[in-house]
């Protein structure tokens, strides 16, 4: 007769061996073809240059064995490209970059599919909103302009590119609202890119514009325009190192425009933790970082279970501001 305590052992170390064994399946995928790197938008744009930097940084360091191309899949707000994703379900070949407005879009009614059918892999980094106004404005200040706002709401006029609800309108509406500002009265006028939004402001047609931070540091340099707060959580290090954040100024407002990597849905978790640890390998290089400082981003690496808590976190932030703006679906 076998012994009960051989054969107790005997099973726990097949038990042993079949979860290494699965284990070690489990970290053995790697990508065979050529991988895509999808983006929403147009050559040249943001994220196609991010994506850009991804595909030669991957293959100087090679970190990834096979060749990876970029797909620009624009229209509908990221609906094509998400479409495009949607037709590779488990597939880790295929990857998504994009940002904050996949939850924005969700919220809002505008997405072919919901955020929660993309497979997150990792966050990568946030670029912050900077809001300006005119170097003459008789505005001094974010507190200034909170103050304004709270006896009028209608007092100032906001250049918002490009649509309401957004990252950019986020990033003073947000703090307006901490503050017990009345959001839903102030005055916004849409314009189709950043670019023209500060034209306007410079022009005197709006008198304040949020936009990501990069966007003003020509025209800080050239002395045209006064930043008066960031919407970050600390001071920005570098150029913005002297602009104080909306919490430094009374509103307890952080809004970041995230910058992510997603899959298709029912990716693996083999598929996930390859790509995870190729993008954390990414963020260390000398490329990526030099393009951290010229972009005036910050590096924000958070793996793929961390990122998708912080995402369904991010979401009820947001839904309940566009809630109130009406903009969101009840």
């Amino acid at each position: 007769m076998f012994p009960f305590g051989a054969l107790r052992s005997f099973l726990l170390g097949a038990l042993l061996l079949g979860m290494l064994a699965a284990s070690a399946q489990a970290q053995s995928w790697k990508p065979e073809n050529t991988v895509e790197i999808i983006v929403n938008c147009a050559p040249g744009c943001g994220p196609d240059r991010m994506a850009r930097l991804m595909q030669a940084t991957f293959a100087t360091h090679k970190l990834v064995d096979p060749a990876l191309a970029v797909q620009n899949k624009t229209g509908g707000g990221g609906a094509v490209a998400q479409t495009y994703l949607n037709q590779f379900a488990g597939n880790g070949h295929y990857l998504f970059h994009s940002g904050k407005s996949v939850l924005t879009t969700h919220a809002m009614g505008r997405t072919v599919a919901p955020y929660t059918e993309l497979t997150p892999v990792a966050n990568l980094f946030g670029e912050y909103i900077g809001i300006a106004v005119k170097a003459d404005s008789p505005i001094k200040s974010g507190r200034d302009l909170i103050e304004r706002l709270k006896k009028d709401p209608t007092a100032v006029s906001f250049g918002i590119a490009t649509s309401l609800g957004n990252t950019n309108h986020q990033g003073v509406a947000a703090a307006l609202k901490a503050a017990g500002v009345d959001i839903k009265k102030s005055r916004n006028v849409i314009f189709q890119s950043g670019a023209l939004a500060i034209v306007a402001m410079l022009g005197g047609h709006v008198d304040a514009v949020p936009v990501s931070v990069g966007s003003w540091v020509p025209h800080m340099k050239s002395g045209a325009v006064r930043v008066i707060a960031v919407s970050s959580a600390q001071r920005l290090p570098g150029f913005f190192s002297t602009i104080p954040t909306w919490r430094e100024q009374g509103a307890n407002a952080v809004v970041s425009n995230w910058r992510a990597m997603f899959g298709p849905k029912n990716m693996t978790p083999a598929q996930v933790a390859f790509w995870e640890a190729a993008y954390q390998k990414l963020v260390e290089t000398a490329e990526w970082k030099n393009e951290m400082t010229n972009l005036n981003g910050v590096s924000e690496f958070m793996p793929a279970a961390k990122f998708k808590k912080f995402m369904d976190e991010d979401y009820a932030e947001v839904r309940a501001f566009l809630l109130e703006l009406e903009l969101a679906k009840k």
